[in-house]
């Protein structure tokens, strides 16, 4: 049980967290809800600049994750090939290899804006395919990456 109370807010009353730490990916991320030991979901809004992603192609082990496409329009990677999303689509990916999944904003001029709402499960595992990394997420951030060719026997260094 926790202290929580229904909350209502609006964007403008939230202050973005801009990230761009690589040429590929950017966002403005409006967290609603934070994922917390006390947390049942996290919810955000993202805005996604015109040729970006907000992050790379990836899968969790654990948490299951919902996007609401509120405008704009962009590609979705699976792992059944690339699809085109648009407002009004819902995606919703399931914590397995088959729920892997990465947005794209493919337009020229127009960002893409969503909303996301994701399980809180934690700790909880991350991968991702094209680069052979695996994440550690733990309370909603991810605190430590390894690259899975690293990878050692169980006994080693015991």
């Amino acid at each position: 049980m926790t202290n929580r109370e229904i909350l209502i807010t609006n964007k403008k009353q939230v202050e973005p967290r801009h990230k761009s730490n690589h040429k590929s990916y950017e966002y403005y991320k409006y967290e609603i809800v934070k994922p917390t030991k006390h947390s049942q979901c996290s919810v955000s809004i993202y805005e996604i600049p015109p040729q970006k992603a907000g992050y790379p192609y990836h899968y969790h082990l654990k948490n299951e994750e919902i996007f609401y496409i509120i405008s704009g329009s962009g590609i979705l990677e699976t792992p059944d090939g690339n699809k085109t999303v648009s407002a009004g689509d819902v995606i919703v990916c399931p914590p397995s290899e088959k729920g892997a999944h990465k947005i794209i904003n493919s337009s020229e001029i127009e960002k893409l804006v969503y909303l996301d709402c994701d399980t809180v499960n934690y700790p909880d595992i991350a991968y991702y395919p094209h680069s052979n990394k695996v994440g550690i997420v733990l309370a909603g951030e991810t605190n430590s990456f390894f690259n899975k060719i690293d990878e050692v026997d169980y006994y080693q260094g015991e």
